[in-house]
């Protein structure tokens, strides 16, 4: 039961997901919490995924569901990265790229051994701090990695 691939979002309509998808606070246990729901959504819909959630340089939750491999950890630091040095998911920072007409691949001079700028990770923001970690997803297509995140933090600050 895997979800519909979602249609491509525009500039504005990640930069607005960013905006609305503020925290009050990011504990572990919320870690925890957040983790873990996507865990449950992953088996849900079937998807052969890995699950990481960072606060800082710090890991509080990873998870390899069946049917994903040690590439998807490979990704999840690749697309880390990016959402580290920019400050914004990784979805956003290509999409940013392919709106000037080119490629982050072939525009940000970064090595594309350690950075990836295809969605499935997103920042962790927290009211008056700011980024304080990431959230990333990666076994699907990556519009479907990023779906996944977005609809897991909207239930978590929905609760």
């Amino acid at each position: 039961m895997t979800a519909p691939t979602p249609a491509p979002l525009s500039v504005d309509e990640l930069v607005d997901q960013e905006r609305r998808l503020t925290m009050k606070r990011f504990t572990h246990d919320d870690a925890w919490r957040l983790g873990s729901m996507l865990v449950e959504m992953a088996y849900l819909r079937q998807a052969p995924v890995a699950i990481d959630i960072r606060r800082g340089a710090q890991q509080l939750f990873h998870c390899a569901l069946p049917g994903s491999s040690a590439d998807n950890d490979a990704w999840i630091d690749r697309k880390r990265r990016v959402v580290e040095r920019y400050g914004e998911s990784s979805l956003l920072v290509g999409a940013r790229h392919r709106a000037k007409g080119t490629t982050f691949e072939a525009s940000s001079r970064l090595d594309p051994n350690l950075y990836a700028a295809h969605g499935g990770s997103f920042p962790i923001a927290v009211d008056g701090v700011g980024v304080v970690g990431t959230v990333t997803v990666s076994g699907l297509p990556q519009a479907e990695d990023h779906a996944m995140v977005v609809d897991a933090l909207e239930r978590f600050i929905a609760v």
